[in-house]
């Protein structure tokens, strides 16, 4: 009789070759960081090859072996280049984490958003997802222990409260929360397609996470983070280290029962 795993076995990710796309980013990043923490071999990718090779550098030197690969996730033959790459190198692709991102149209009225804006959003969220999940696939069908991971958002559930921006100026756009909430059903509806593989499909959705790059922004600081803390039940944005646990967990087997499911991770904001 085998022995029965322990919680640390569960969360073990040793041997396993996970892809992260917008790797460098920050929320690629913490979840590269964690990923390779677990065990995993981590693929970084994004569209610069510096970015790429930094974060990679980084994780080789305190974890495992990390792989540095520039990928234009909206383009087929690219992404068709990063899984040939990934299986060259590691033998094939257990884990695929969605997380790369372009959105357009931030800090205009609904009024002025054009076409071209809502085009390019849509491509640079859902249609990103759906090209590299459908390259990857072959690679991830061969893993004995497949998880594909899509980085959704909490307004793909709820919309925002506008009253958080004040007069700011700041604003998170309908092109954004419409896509997120695609790359949400794309998760639920690839997990039935693929449950009869047992090839698992999950989806995080995460609120605000503090930004250091918007720091600069007239009434980021001053208004839109206190009234933002404000409005979630744990009265803060999200850090630096609040995606690293949920990645891992439905990375590994510790979720190895969960499949179809869009985990909100928001501080309690849609919880009210």
């Amino acid at each position: 009789m085998s022995e029965t795993p322990t919680v640390w076995d569960l969360f073990d990710l040793t041997g396993r070759t996970a892809v992260v796309t917008g790797g460098p980013g920050k929320l690629g990043s913490q979840m590269c960081d964690a990923l390779a923490e677990a065990g995993a071999n981590v693929v970084v990718t994004s569209r610069t090859y510096e970015d790429c090779e930094a974060k990679a550098r980084e994780l080789s030197s305190a974890y495992n072996e990390a792989l540095p690969v520039a990928a234009d996730v909206t383009d087929e033959e690219s992404v068709t280049e990063l899984v040939e790459t990934t299986t060259d190198v590691f033998g094939g692709i257990d884990v695929l984490v969605n997380n790369a991102y372009q959105a357009t149209g931030y800090g205009k009225p609904f009024e002025e958003l054009t076409v071209e804006e809502w085009a390019e959003t849509l491509e640079g969220v859902l249609t990103q997802t759906f090209v590299t999940t459908q390259a990857a696939l072959p690679a991830i069908r061969e893993s004995d222990a497949p998880s594909i991971v899509n980085i959704g958002s909490h307004y793909g559930v709820v919309p925002p409260d506008q009253r958080v921006y004040g007069d700011t100026g700041i604003n998170n756009p309908p092109t954004y929360g419409s896509a997120k909430a695609g790359v949400i059903h794309f998760t639920k509806w690839l997990a039935s397609y693929l449950h009869e593989e047992r090839i698992r499909v999950n989806s995080i959705s995460p609120g605000g996470f503090y930004s250091e790059a918007m720091e600069e922004v007239e009434g980021y600081t001053e208004t839109f983070v206190p009234n933002y803390e404000y409005r979630t039940m744990l009265g803060r944005m999200g850090d630096d280290t609040d995606m690293k646990g949920l990645v891992v967990y439905l990375a590994s087997d510790a979720s190895k029962w969960m499949t179809g499911q869009n985990v909100v991770l928001d501080g309690g904001w849609t919880a009210w």
